[in-house]
Parts: C-alpha cells; structure tokens; sequence
C-alpha cells in the first residue's frame, strides 16, 4: 500500500500547478478519497490540503526569488485568480509577502516533498476482530474539543467530569445492545484533519438500539450527525463493519499510541480502508499513567489487494 500513496504523491506533485483532482489522486493509491484525506492526515501530521498549500508556495517562493516572471504570472500558475489571494496563501507559508521577498532576497521556508516509507518497528501488539453490526444508537452528552496527540485532554477531561450521578445512571439505564457495553466515548471529527488542535465532537454515553425511548420528546439524529432525545444528546450510527482493537497500557498513553498505530501502521498493512463514522473508546476512569484495559472500534471497510497500476497511469 505504501508504494500505492508514493505513486499518489508522484501524481499529485506534477499538477501542482494544475487543478489537482483528488478523487484520482486516491483511486492511484486504490483507496477511497476519505480514507486517502485521513490516512494522509494521521501519516504526514498534516491535513493534505495544507501540504499542497505548502508545496505550491515551495515552487512559487524560487520562481518569486528568480525573477523571470511577474507576481502576477505567478500567482495564476499556481492556481490563484487574484495577486490578493496569492499574497495571502504566500505569506501563511513563508510569512512574508511577495513583494516584499523579491525585494529583499528574503530567506523563504521550504515545504519538502514527502513520501513514504516502511520503518519496522514492532512495539505495539495488535489484537483486533472485525465485527459486522446493526445500526445502533449512541445517547449521553456531547461537546466539541480539540485533539490531542499526547497527554491529557483537559476538555475532554472536564466534560467527563460534568456529568452528574442522575445523568450517569439514566445512561446506564438506556444501555440496549451487547456490545459495545458500558460508557463509551465518541469521537466524531469536524474536518479531515487529525493535526492538534484540530475540533471534533466528543460524546460520553452508551450503545443502545435505534428506536429505543430515551425520555422525553426530542428529535433524531441523522448518521454522523447529533438528534436530542430529551435532555440527552443521541447519535444514529448506521449498519456497517468495525475493527475492534483490544489493548493494555498506562492512560492515555497507551490509548493515543494505540491510535496513531491503527492509522499509520494496521490500515497499509490490512485489507480494510476508514469509512465516516464515530471512532469509539471503551474505558475505565483510571489515575494518568495507570495501567487499564480499553477497547477501540474503528469504522472500516473491505477493500480488495490491488493491483499494480499499468506503466502509462
């Protein structure tokens, strides 16, 4: 799979200075264009639009020092319609405008062109099972936090710690299906970045069959996306597959490790690519840096071994 995205990347660095069309751009790396934007995300640190960006101003920023051509030329070449809007992407780059570079010969940044390749690491056992469920319901509270790679999520954290006894039981009183069990927590991201800092929508409840009563009048939610059943919060989760991923280790260390492994390692190596959906944790409130048990279900797909692209794709 890893050759797959370095042919990816090869085609998408001969159009940069051309509309870039990312739905074949993931269909050279035979992987859906989500899974490609996410894999991408969790494999360079960075959203992929933001890496184009950057490798655009890479090229434009020596042609800029060159001097041979106007701003102007410049600027529609790499895709920009006005000088305005090519200053603008130029100085989140470089943090000068480009102007002011040709003027002064300014030192410029460099965004250098990625690819990727296998590191054999074998730190982190994985034991997962795929699971095919129903659609199901996920009902408690929900809030929007930002990511974070390493250490505590003080958001999320506070959240946790929001949620009263009542609030507490009353989910544990809607639990309806047998697995996931207990109090899960949700994550639904906002962007196809999974950079820090980056929002998702966090929820604290539990699993529970879709048309279960959850008290109050209130509206659904649509797949993805929040209803409010009465004074609690409630996610439609679709039918589909799920790589569950069982785990031991010191919190949260172990569970962001973890993470960032299913990405970077488990998925090019497995026949499975991401599909939209909540990411879910099963865990137990534990001190910061003892050891518990967790669960992690990931939405997935099946996707078949591809085969090699002819010479001329």
């Amino acid at each position: 799979m890893l050759e797959r995205l370095n042919q990816a990347l090869d085609h998408l660095e001969d159009r940069l200075d051309q509309d870039i069309d990312m739905a074949e751009v993931a269909r050279i790396a035979a992987v859906p264009e989500y899974h490609f934007r996410r894999l991408f995300s969790a494999l360079a640190g960075m959203p992929l639009p933001t890496y184009v960006r950057r490798r655009r101003m890479t090229l434009a920023g020596a042609e800029v020092l060159a001097g041979e051509l106007t701003l102007l030329d410049i600027a529609v070449r790499y895709g920009y319609g006005s000088g305005e809007a090519f200053a603008r992407a130029f100085r989140s780059v470089h943090g000068i405008g480009p102007g002011e570079a040709r003027r002064t010969e300014a030192v410029l940044t460099a965004q250098p062109r990625m690819s990727f390749r296998v590191v054999v690491e074998g730190s982190t056992s994985m034991r997962y099972r795929i699971v095919e469920k129903e659609p199901f319901r996920v009902v408690g509270r929900r809030t929007t936090v930002p990511l974070v790679h390493d250490g505590v999520n003080a958001a999320a954290t506070a959240h946790v710690e929001s949620l009263d006894a009542r609030t507490i039981t009353r989910m544990k009183e809607l639990r309806g299906v047998r697995e996931p069990e207990g109090i899960l927590s949700a994550f639904v991201y906002l962007t196809e970045s999974r950079e820090e800092g980056a929002d998702a929508d966090f929820w604290v409840g539990v699993a529970t069959r879709p048309e279960a009563a959850t008290g109050e009048p209130g509206h659904p939610g649509r797949p993805g996306r929040p209803g409010r059943p009465g004074d609690l919060d409630a996610l439609d989760v679709p039918a589909g597959t799920w790589a569950v991923f069982d785990h031991r280790g010191p919190w949260p260390s172990a569970v962001q490790e973890l993470w960032r492994d299913v990405f970077t390692l488990w998925f090019p190596s497995n026949p499975y690519t991401s599909r939209p959906g909540p990411e879910l944790l099963r865990t137990r409130p534990v001190a910061v840096g003892s050891a518990t048990d967790f669960q992690l279900w990931i939405p997935v797909e099946r996707t078949l071994r591809p085969s090699r692209l002819p010479s001329n794709a």
